[in-house]
């Protein structure tokens, strides 16, 4: 009796031991692909995902739009043509990016520059060329275009923070060395941002500073301060406008959200993607689009893209961002920059959390946020900003790459008796 019982508990454990053995292998093997792979594959990945995002995009606003548009007595196909424009001129912006020597992004006048320009039309945006939309005064606009400086103030940051932490040995080791001077430039753009109410560009900042700071190894506990910094900010902000409280507590108290304006939105996104099942009503078959959507073409035309294309349609655009994700992986991993390496980390932290929150938006994980979906939503600004960085992350995959990652991703694991 001594020796059977803890037979008997060994083979009850030997189930879970298999698991996280065949876990830490499926690991390992995805890792090793990741930093075997060539840096021209993660280029190539990087343009093949978004163009696949961008070409799906354009198809949904013209679905998603057109009855808007019609019933507005305008042309079904004007946001779509627009789009198309703006996609056509961003892939063009893009290949050009990707031709840019890394060389030319790193430089100090480059970064000055780009960060300069960011800030002085954030500044103009609270001036009278300003343009309020949805509450938001987010939009410049100067006669003959009207665009959003947030959107290109984004990439400025990017730069700026892959800058700032690259030119530091002591990064890991500092919190002053990890802070300055890259937090100066986040700020100040959030700052502005800010002033015009644009709470949700503000956290996409956030996701982009934050991601700097990962993958340039600042030290752990600036992230703990930084979340307890970033909760109660949340609670200032949220307090300061009685719509967001409305939905913060819808949010929580789903019971609490009935059919009023508060809770209109996101119970007509849960609708189309519940509608939508497996393989969707079709495209161009959407119901909520009939003026029981809001935002349909913009911030929810993920709830649009369900019902038309079903799960088996949602699941192709989150399997475009993770390709697009572990090409951006491959170079974080292989590069021997450490510029290129936060760079890659800024822009993956940028792209991932960005549809991260609007999925989970959409799907009710998360409240409502004004936050659009890369590539997908329309918005010209966004569109081409967002192909232009995806431009600046191919050329960091002309990069040397670290010998000493590879070696160590073709080691194979000892072999062991459990």
């Amino acid at each position: 009796m001594s020796t059977a019982a803890p037979d008997r508990q060994d083979r009850r454990h030997r189930p879970l031991a298999r698991t996280r053995s065949v876990s830490r292998s499926a690991f390992r093997g995805v890792y090793r692909w990741i930093v075997t792979g060539s840096m021209t594959s993660a280029a190539v990945g990087i343009a093949l995902s978004v163009m696949g995002l961008t070409v799906l995009g354009c198809m949904m606003v013209l679905s998603a739009s057109s009855v808007e548009q019609i019933a507005s007595e305008a042309s079904p196909y004007a946001l779509f043509i627009r789009q198309a424009v703006f996609a056509v001129l961003g892939i063009v912006v893009m290949f050009v990016a990707s031709r840019i020597p890394i060389g030319f992004w790193k430089h100090r006048k480059v970064v000055f520059a780009f960060m300069g320009v960011a800030l002085v039309m954030l500044l103009m945006v609270m001036s009278p060329l300003g343009v309020a939309i949805g509450g938001n005064r987010n939009w410049l606009s100067l006669g003959f275009v009207q665009f959003q400086p947030a959107e290109l103030a984004k990439f400025a940051v990017l730069l700026w923070a892959a800058w700032g932490l690259a030119k530091s040995t002591h990064v890991a080791t500092s919190v002053r060395a990890a802070l300055m001077p890259s937090c100066l430039g986040f700020f100040l753009t959030v700052a502005l941002v800010m002033l015009g109410g644009d709470a949700g560009t503000a956290i996409v900042f956030v996701l982009i500073y934050g991601g700097a700071l990962w993958f340039g190894r600042a030290p752990l506990k600036i992230f703990g301060y930084s979340l307890i910094g970033v909760a109660l900010l949340s609670v200032v902000i949220v307090a300061a406008s009685p719509a967001r409280i409305q939905r913060v507590i819808g949010w929580l108290v789903p019971s609490q959200c009935g059919a009023d304006e508060t809770c209109f939105q996101s119970n007509a996104g849960m609708a189309a993607l519940a509608s939508g099942a497996w393989w969707g009503e079709g495209l161009g078959q959407s119901r909520q689009k009939y003026n029981y959507l809001p935002e349909a073409h913009n911030d929810f035309i993920f709830a649009i893209l369900g019902e038309e294309l079903g799960f088996i349609g949602a699941l192709v655009v989150i399997g475009l961002f993770a390709i697009l994700a572990l090409s951006l992986a491959r170079i974080i991993l292989r590069s021997s920059d450490r510029f290129v390496r936060v760079a890659a980390g800024c822009t993956l932290a940028w792209y991932v959390g960005q549809a991260f929150v609007n999925i989970g938006m959409v799907t009710g994980l998360l409240p409502v946020i004004g936050i659009p979906l890369p590539f997908i939503s329309y918005g010209g600004t966004s569109l081409v900003v967002s192909l232009f960085t995806a431009g600046f992350a191919m050329s960091l995959a002309r990069t040397p790459t670290h010998p000493a990652i590879e070696l160590s991703a073709l080691e194979e694991p000892e072999s062991r008796v459990d």
